[in-house]
């Protein structure tokens, strides 16, 4: 659609003056657009094999899009021979295309005559976007034939797929009414300056026919100003209308440069050259006039009408045009905040306080008194023209309802009597309330009405809503339809209705299934986290109520004890490998408890801690802090720090030797990088951490938004929990690294996708995923309908 759109685009604008720049632009959008087309499609194919093909290079030659070279013996088509495109050439394809798309905005807004804001923003949005993803790539450049990269780049689709389309819409928009818009400015700009050439062209016609009457008279000063004056008008006729000639010209080619790229000496002169010798030429001929009638001895009171006239007819002229020049001027001097007339009103009042304008003033007022009453005339005397001229061209039928009206509203409130007909009342009545909902009080009691008979047909248990807008019933109207949803409607749909209660139906027998253990009521705030001790003795439990609680494990639940914390708001607890201590994170720190609720220590931070893990031995734990992991000792004494770059850490999984950190969130771009809209989703990693040597083994992206990673304890997998996904089982391979040297070890880690849970029921996951079983065979995870749902590996 929006190689369409520019070839559209592109046979629209070259009626345009200065479309040279934005055509080319588009023609070089439109094969970039091809190539990351053609590097996407093969992307698909290494992923789906089965169901897309490979395709040849050769495709990208386009009759519409690429160059073409005719040959003269065979009369074939030969495309001209172009760099080979591979998959590791996406990130820098994606940064051409964002240069491109910079360059098309350049130049769309090189129109000075229609400024489109939902264009530009979606481009801009779109170019912020390209480098975004430019840069998340360009770390993966060595990775593109791993399945996990070439997911991402797939998923990718979908938010380039999302701007396009805003792209192609505001491009039709633009198209539609920004391109006439500009051809009327330019056509309206052109007719201007044809105005002026001929006006000047004429006028120059009168200058040399006049100097044939008065080139012979040359014995008087006067006579010899005339000749002086006419020739000075005719010499200005000419450069008015040769130079009006040349700016038409230049704005009817296609081939100029922008205004901007103009000097702008340039420019002021072919803008505004023609009509200020015009106006020299006009004062110049003005001023002859007035000198010929002296100098060919006119009668006195024809030379004297004369000079009035050319006063009177001259004085517009220079009024409008020491109006037009100082306004220009003041508007570029106090920098587009104040108009001419601000500015004259401001000055005099200054003036007024100095007393130096009272006698102006006052003959000002005076004479606005006295001109009052003219005035008052003047505007009678057109309202009888403009009125006359309504009731002229008004149509009958109009007058006939406008009487009705009038009488319907003088006898609105006049009781029905037995002669008028059967529906007269009724009638009486619909006009009276049409005229009276005109009332603020009327219609707000028709808006009431209207909202409580909306309450009454959406149904008893149907919460109020507003009129027209959408409403959600349950949590599976949302989640397991794909469309966007239905408005609120007073008129019930059969098929909706009994889809719902289907599925209301299914839900209540599902939950018939689940049977309630115990009822807990310990926490007077939402329960954060909660974890069974290894050894199966103890139930934890953190809320945001500031307390965390132990509960006992027998045939029910029994309050053990209640740890206290003063401040912030306790978010995770965790167990110790052995199950004697507990940790309780807050914001900046934890504190470290015994299984009797005794705390033995409390460990402050100074960054933000978002998560913390014990390490397989149970002798140091690992504090999450933004891009970094601090390990420490039980005492609170930092034994190492492991950076990992721009990268804002979830939480953290260690292997059970302790030599790897797998650690998943979302990438932090620099801040003189490219940064990702609003709109866009921000690139996650699951990135594979090398404890001993201190370094990144490998980087996953992904691109949903992660909630959480586990690692089981006895098999490599690792589980990935996601916000509105289903998790992931991942394998972590060693796997031999050639590209190792300098006595490096040559093992290095991967992660490899083994399987993607697929649930029977659509809804979206509450909570992190876990292993299960004896043996960890089985992956767990909680519905936010209640139900749980169990899987194998």
């Amino acid at each position: 659609m929006l190689d369409k759109q520019l070839r559209d685009f592109e046979n629209a604008s070259r009626e345009l003056g200065s479309s040279v720049g934005i055509v080319w632009s588009a023609f070089r959008l439109q094969e970039r657009l091809a190539k990351i087309l053609f590097l996407f499609r093969e992307n698909a194919a290494y992923l789906y094999p089965r169901k897309i093909m490979h395709r040849s290079q050769e495709v990208l030659v386009n009759p519409n899009i690429m160059e073409r070279r005719q040959d003269w013996r065979n009369r074939s088509t030969i495309p001209l021979s172009q760099d080979s495109l591979e998959l590791d050439m996406l990130p820098d394809q994606l940064k051409s295309l964002a240069g491109d798309v910079g360059a098309f905005i350049s130049c769309l807004n090189e129109f000075d005559e229609f400024n489109d804001e939902a264009i530009s923003q979606s481009m801009r949005s779109f170019e912020d976007d390209l480098r975004y993803f430019s840069t998340c790539l360009s770390e993966y450049k060595n990775q593109f034939r791993s399945s996990a990269v070439q997911r991402y780049v797939h998923d990718l689709t979908l938010e380039i797929g999302g701007h396009l389309d805003e792209i192609t819409a505001a491009l039709t928009i633009f198209i539609e009414i920004g391109i006439p818009t500009i051809w009327f400015h330019q056509q309206h700009a052109t007719k201007n300056l044809m105005n002026v050439s001929t006006l000047s062209i004429v006028f120059g016609v009168v200058d040399a026919s006049l100097l044939v009457l008065s080139s012979h008279m040359t014995a008087t000063i006067p006579a010899k100003l005339v000749n002086m004056f006419w020739m000075s008008s005719l010499l200005f006729s000419i450069a008015g209308g040769v130079n009006g000639l040349v700016g038409l010209t230049w704005k009817q080619s296609n081939y100029r440069s922008p205004i901007h790229r103009v000097p702008w000496w340039l420019l002021v002169w072919m803008k505004g050259s023609p009509l200020v010798f015009l106006v020299i030429a006009i004062a110049c001929f003005s001023a002859g006039v007035v000198l010929f009638t002296y100098s060919s001895q006119q009668n006195p009171i024809t030379s004297a009408i004369i000079v009035v006239m050319t006063l009177i007819a001259s004085s517009g002229l220079i009024s409008i045009s020491g109006w037009f020049v100082l306004e220009r001027w003041t508007f570029l001097r106090q920098k587009d905040q104040k108009w001419l007339g601000e500015v004259i009103s401001e000055t005099l009042d200054q003036l007024a306080e100095l007393g130096i304008v009272r006698a102006h003033r006052f003959a000002m007022q005076w004479c606005s008194q006295r001109l009052a009453p003219i005035r008052a005339y003047l505007t009678r005397f057109l309202d009888w023209l403009t009125t006359s001229r309504t009731s002229k061209t008004k149509p009958k039928n109009d007058a006939t309802t406008t009487a009705a009206q009038v009488g319907m509203a003088g006898h609105s409130r006049m009781p029905s009597t037995s002669s008028e007909g059967p529906g007269s009342s009724d009638s009486h009545k619909k006009r009276h309330d049409i005229l009276d909902a005109r009332k603020p009080r009327v219609r707000f009691q028709n808006a009431v009405r209207a909202v409580i008979e909306l309450q009454r047909t959406t149904g008893k248990r149907a919460k109020p809503i507003r009129p027209g807008l959408p409403r959600r019933d349950s949590w599976w109207q949302t989640s397991m339809s794909s469309g966007p949803e239905p408005s609120a409607s007073p008129i019930p749909d059969p098929g909706l209705s009994a889809l719902r209660g289907a599925r209301v139906a299914k839900v209540i027998e599902e939950l018939k299934a689940l049977e309630l253990a115990q009822e807990l009521f310990p926490h007077a705030a939402l329960v954060r986290h909660i974890q069974f001790s290894p050894n199966g003795r103890y139930l934890a439990t953190s809320s945001w109520d500031r307390k965390a609680m132990i509960f006992r494990i027998g045939e029910t639940l029994m309050h053990h004890c209640t740890l206290l914390h003063v401040r912030g708001f306790v978010s995770q607890v965790a167990w110790s490998p052995n199950g004697r201590l507990l940790l309780t994170r807050f914001t900046r720190g934890y504190k470290l408890w015994s299984e009797d609720g005794v705390c033995k220590q409390t460990i402050d931070r100074s960054k933000t801690v978002s998560s913390v893990v014990w390490l397989p031995h149970g002798q140091a734990i690992l504090s999450i802090e933004g891009s970094e992991v601090v390990k420490l000792d039980l005492h609170g004494k930092v034994l190492d720090v492991y950076h990992f770059g721009h990268v804002r850490l979830i939480n953290v999984a260690v292997t059970s030797d302790c030599s790897r950190l797998i650690a998943i969130g979302p990438s932090v771009p620099p801040p003189n990088g490219p940064q990702p809209t609003r709109q866009t989703k921000v690139e996650k990693r699951i990135i594979v951490f090398n404890m001993i040597t201190r370094q990144k083994e490998s980087q996953t992206p992904l691109f949903d938004d992660v909630r959480d990673i586990s690692i089981s304890k006895r098999m490599p997998f690792v589980l990935v929990s996601f916000e509105q996904a289903p998790p992931q089982l991942w394998k972590l391979e060693i796997v031999r690294d050639r590209a190792r040297t300098n006595g490096e070890s040559p093992l290095t880690a991967r992660l490899n996708l083994k399987h993607s849970f697929a649930l029977n029921v659509p809804t979206s996951i509450a909570g992190s995923c876990y292993f299960g079983g004896n043996d960890e065979q089985f992956v767990f995870c909680v519905g936010k309908g209640g139900r749980p749902f169990r899987d194998s590996p």
